[in-house]
């Protein structure tokens, strides 16, 4: 342990003296990763120097007490040290805690209508808004890779992206079935109604993550359809790539261009295919391990938004909030938040246990 701690001060310093070197910024990605790491670094390596200041000031007041005059001051030094040296390894612990390599990653979300036909895909809709306003709230950018949007303002499905800093971390557990209960618009009776919307959140793959053989694509084009106008009609810019080995297919025809819908549809397949070969390779794993948090299955039910309570239920750690109308303007954060601290409890416990 200390050999790890001592390692991690070592890193933190050497990057500090690069970081502090002429010329660095001549390569800015370097830069970058760089100035990523240092951050990741910081906060572990102030704990630790707060814990060895700790350490000496107990040393020092063990030496104190040995003075008549000086003991009673002496050991309230030491307990109020003793304290700070247990708070801060117990700090140490969830810092330590192996990352997930995919926390730094941008995020690809996918929303799609389940049961409740229309009425589902208006609150797909209100979905996407969600993220889009919490996203702004945290300095994050959303772009929208494709959408089928329905006439009454609704979504079939929609694909999009979530960039910034460490979004996977924040978002990673909203994958799953989100309920709603509320009476539709168009329901002349009153009566609530249950729907369903599936959410997937996948790390984006980059190309260094996963290599696409040119060779297993088979690239489609063809007409827009929907809304656009004129042109959208008249140019066959819209992009559909087939995974031929797998038989995954995407579309995007969102763009005019026919080179920015096949960018776009290619960063969705890289991330598909990623996101399927993470998932086989950590099989064995997920199925021994339940979290608390769930398994981030897209069939399993986390969450209840109902209306006429003005309720928000995340059923994987049995929190609920009476604040519906401000969730769904972004302020998602106090169940994000304990999504998270139940994360990391069940990964200390585990750790405990290993």
């Amino acid at each position: 342990m200390l050999d790890k701690l001592s390692a991690l001060t070592a890193r933190f310093d050497e990057i500090e003296a690069r970081l502090a070197a002429p010329g660095l910024y001549d390569d800015p990605a370097a830069a970058a990763k760089l100035l990523k790491e240092r951050n990741r670094l910081e906060p572990i390596v102030s704990a630790i120097r707060a814990r060895d200041q700790a350490l000496r000031t107990m040393d020092e007041a063990r030496e104190l007490m040995h003075d008549p005059e000086m003991r009673d001051f002496a050991q309230e030094e030491f307990a109020e040290a003793q304290g700070q040296v247990q708070s801060l390894e117990e700090e140490l612990k969830v810092l330590l805690l192996p990352r997930d390599p995919n926390d730094d990653k941008n995020i690809i979300v996918e929303i799609r209508g389940g049961a409740g036909g229309e009425e589902s895909a208006l609150f797909a809709h209100s979905l996407l808004r969600m993220y889009t306003m919490y996203a702004e709230k945290h300095g994050w950018t959303t772009e929208i890779l494709s959408m089928n949007a329905t006439e009454l303002g609704g979504c079939k499905e929609v694909v999009f992206q979530i960039a910034g800093d460490g979004v996977y971390s924040r978002l990673k557990f909203e994958s799953g079935v989100h309920r709603v209960q509320r009476v539709p618009e168009t329901e002349s009776q009153g009566r609530v109604h249950t729907s369903t919307v599936t959410v997937a959140v996948l790390p984006e793959a980059e190309e260094v993550d996963f290599e696409i053989n040119p060779a297993d694509l088979k690239i489609d084009t063809f007409r827009s359809s929907g809304a656009g106008g004129q042109h959208i009609n008249k140019t066959e810019s819209a992009i559909r790539i087939t995974h031929l080995p797998t038989g995954t297919v995407v579309e995007c025809q969102d763009e005019r261009s026919q080179h920015k819908n096949r960018d776009k549809a290619m960063r969705v397949l890289r991330t598909r295919l990623y996101e399927a070969e993470c998932e086989k390779q950590n099989a064995a794993i997920a199925a021994e391990r339940r979290a608390q948090v769930g398994t981030g299955d897209r069939s399993e039910r986390i969450r209840t938004y109902n209306f006429p309570e003005n309720r928000v239920s995340d059923h994987r750690i049995k929190m609920t909030i009476y604040k519906l109308d401000q969730f769904l303007d972004g302020d998602m954060d106090e169940i994000i938040d304990a999504l998270i601290a139940a994360d990391t409890a069940r990964r200390l416990q585990e750790q405990g246990e290993a």
